[in-house]
């Protein structure tokens, strides 16, 4: 699903707010966790899960097409850990959930 799914299914399902508040609400929200990881908070959607800011140190790596060594510099990068009531969800009765394999 991408954004403009999820808004569209939102508006669907409440026929009294307009699309274009819907959109305004979703970007609202994706902004504040966005906001407040740049900040190096925690996001915890109860149920669902975190979001959190792991920090990667500086390294040497190798490139795998010459196979020479390079410095990859430190970088913050998000890490999601889902919430057990979304994790019971998914693997609800062994099903797995995606039938798509």
């Amino acid at each position: 699903m991408i954004k403009s799914e999820l808004v569209q299914r939102i508006a669907t399902a409440n026929p009294h707010l307009y699309h274009r508040d819907v959109e305004r609400i979703v970007n609202i929200i994706f902004d504040e966790i966005v906001d407040a990881l740049a900040r190096g908070d925690r996001v915890e959607l109860r149920g669902f899960g975190a979001f959190t800011v792991k920090h990667r140190a500086s390294r040497q790596g190798r490139n795998p097409r010459t196979g020479t060594t390079v410095s990859v510099a430190e970088k913050f990068v998000p890490f999601f850990k889902t919430g057990k009531e979304l994790r019971d969800r998914l693997n609800k009765n062994g099903s797995g959930g995606d039938s798509r394999h």
